[in-house]
């Protein structure tokens, strides 16, 4: 977990996205990421986490469902969401809080 600890205290915020591959709201969620990395340039940094290969840091996160997403801002979680979402209300929020 020291490899997150190293993540969530860059300078950038950072979007991370927690998945699985079988999951299907999570494959929706792909060109969604997509759009906000384009949208948002370089004020956020998005990061994906495969819940399979990292069981550890979804436990001590509690992360329950996928898809996951939490905002890290200043080395501090500021928004978290277990849903699908849409590009534009995405970029809304992300915006909204940064």
């Amino acid at each position: 977990m020291s490899k997150f600890g190293d993540l969530v205290e860059r300078d950038v915020p950072v979007l991370i996205q927690f998945f699985a591959k079988w999951n299907d709201g999570c494959t929706k969620m792909n060109p969604v990421l997509h759009d906000v990395a384009a949208a948002m340039g370089d004020r956020i940094l998005i990061v994906k986490i495969d819940v399979e290969k990292n069981s550890e840091l979804v436990e001590a996160l509690r992360i329950k469902q996928v898809p996951t997403m939490l905002l890290y801002k200043n080395h501090t979680m500021i928004w978290r969401q277990t849903e699908v979402m849409d590009a534009n209300s995405l970029i809304n929020v992300m915006t909204s809080l940064l």
